[in-house]
């Protein structure tokens, strides 16, 4: 009955539903598990509880199943109940109340020290002068200061009432325009004024600028533009970085947010001042900035491992054990 009753249900997802072929190939693969795990517990599909599935979904944590998969074979028998209770056959969905484990949130991806300072001091013999000092220091800016590189386009020469943003080089600082329309105050420290005001000095040797300022007077006043006299956007920022990450030399191509995540690791790394990074970041939750601990803590275990002699002896005589922890 319980083989009856799947094929029916997959043959509702194929016609009706319309879905693709994979995807119901996977539905039959979730629901034969299903069908397995109730006749192993001798109990019809129509008498399942939400108990069962609860106990099912933690043998299969139990067994390695990733938080994303339990989830993706939830939403398949969920589906498959949901159904069930249409066609009269049940009373409940048992797992309509049931969800996969939180899983792990990702650690945000960093730069080593070594890589930062690389691709901060690279300098692109290739490249126009106008052209390299205005990357130049949108690097040093988004490393320097931990932007978002919304706040980064967002700037403008100089403060105005309708700027979102604007670096004030006497003064060390930047205003920047964050999330939710909070403001905040950044330091600008001594490479990043460095190559801002090496770019401000070539930033109007643009021919088109003074086409743009008759066209649009307020995009005309960003710290960055293109060629074309505009505000330059942050899909350029995005592409300019990675060209210019692998030019210096990098193991992979770098993205904006990948330097305000370098930026708070290595600051907290330095300081172990989370409070601080959190103001700097402008994050409103002080959970938010405490993913970059983890970091930090990645940082320090490397560091036990290279340099205190048990973990030596430790990776060298278990290099087995080693080796079976990496893949997870």
């Amino acid at each position: 009955m319980g083989s009856d009753l799947i094929e029916r249900y997959l043959e509702h997802v194929r016609v009706e539903r319309r879905l693709a072929a994979r995807t119901v190939e996977l539905y039959a693969i979730h629901l034969r598990t299903l069908a397995e795990k109730a006749a192993a517990a001798n109990m019809p599909l129509e008498q399942v509880q939400t108990a069962h599935i609860r106990r099912w979904m933690a043998q299969l944590h139990g067994a390695g199943r990733e938080s994303r998969g339990i989830a993706l074979v939830l939403s398949c028998w969920r589906g498959f109940y949901r159904w069930m209770g249409n066609e009269r056959l049940v009373d409940a969905n048992p797992v309509q109340d049931v969800h996969a484990p939180k899983a792990d949130r990702p650690l945000p991806k960093a730069l080593a020290v070594d890589d930062a300072v690389r691709l901060a001091e690279h300098h692109d013999a290739e490249a126009d002068p106008w052209t390299e000092a205005r990357d130049h220091a949108i690097v040093e800016l988004l490393y320097g200061c931990g932007l978002r590189v919304s706040e980064l386009v967002g700037l403008d020469v100089r403060a105005s009432t309708v700027a979102r943003g604007w670096v004030d080089l006497a003064a060390g600082e930047a205003q920047v325009l964050g999330k939710g329309g909070k403001r905040r105050n950044v330091p600008v420290g001594a490479k990043a004024s460095e190559a801002l005001t090496a770019w401000l000095a070539v930033r109007d040797d643009c021919a088109a600028l003074e086409a743009a300022r008759l066209r649009d007077p307020q995009g005309a006043a960003a710290l960055f533009i293109g060629r074309n006299g505009a505000r330059f956007s942050a899909q350029a920022v995005w592409k300019a970085l990675r060209v210019r990450s692998l030019k210096a030399g990098l193991p992979a191509p770098v993205h904006p947010h990948m330097l305000r995540h370098s930026f708070a690791s290595h600051l907290l790394q330095s300081s172990s001042d989370l409070r601080a990074v959190q103001e700097l970041l402008g994050h409103a939750n002080i959970t938010t900035t405490q993913v970059y601990t983890r970091l930090d803590f990645q940082h320090l275990a490397k560091a036990y491992d290279a340099a205190h002699p048990r973990a030596k002896v430790r990776s060298e005589t278990r290099p087995k054990a080693k080796a079976t922890r990496e893949p997870k």
